[in-house]
């Protein structure tokens, strides 16, 4: 068994050093072969060296139950601050929908996720994406935040930012307002 996997091996590398020789044919053709043709003047060709690339080792995976968190977790962000809030006037969103961006530098590790604080509390599903929706927020004062999460450390938090959203009020609304059903004929 030994001897037919050896045999294979220098089989396998017959072809990586065999010779190139080239020649021209009778109607003037240049040609490439392995085997030198009887008879015709052959020119031997020397080919360079192949590519080889060396192994690099892989580096360990980051563990999420890691007592130290490592430097890329560790690293800060310059700019860390919320968009589109606006900062006197109320935030006009009749059904309670409305985004917020990011303005983060440098842009956010592949290791990190951007997640929203809500009154204090985490909101939604953490995200790569600089531009995050909150739905169907009640009306009145807020409180909103957003942070840096790596697996489930706080990387970083920005500063709060306070802002009152303004619903309408659909109870009173003459196009939400039942009509009556009619009476019926006596």
């Amino acid at each position: 068994m030994r001897t037919l996997i050896a045999c294979l091996l220098l089989a396998a590398a017959l072809p990586a050093s065999a010779q190139i020789y080239k020649y021209t044919d009778a109607n003037g053709n240049t040609v490439f072969t392995n085997e030198p043709p009887d008879g015709a003047k052959t020119e031997v060709i020397e080919l360079p060296k192949t590519n080889t690339v060396e192994m690099q080792t892989p580096k360990a995976p980051i563990s999420d139950d890691s007592t130290e968190a490592p430097a890329e977790a560790q690293a800060s962000y310059q700019v860390l601050e919320l968009t589109g809030i606006p900062d006197e006037a109320a935030l006009r969103a009749n059904n309670g929908t409305f985004s917020v961006g990011v303005n983060i530098q440098p842009r956010l590790s592949p290791a990190h996720r951007l997640q929203l604080v809500l009154d204090g509390q985490p909101y939604g599903e953490p995200s790569n994406v600089p531009r995050l929706q909150l739905n169907n927020i009640d009306r009145g004062e807020h409180s909103l935040a957003v942070q840096v999460i790596s697996a489930t450390n706080t990387v970083q938090q920005s500063e709060t930012s306070f802002f009152t959203v303004q619903r309408v009020n659909t109870n009173n609304s003459p196009a939400f307002v039942p009509k009556p059903k009619p009476k019926p004929a006596p």
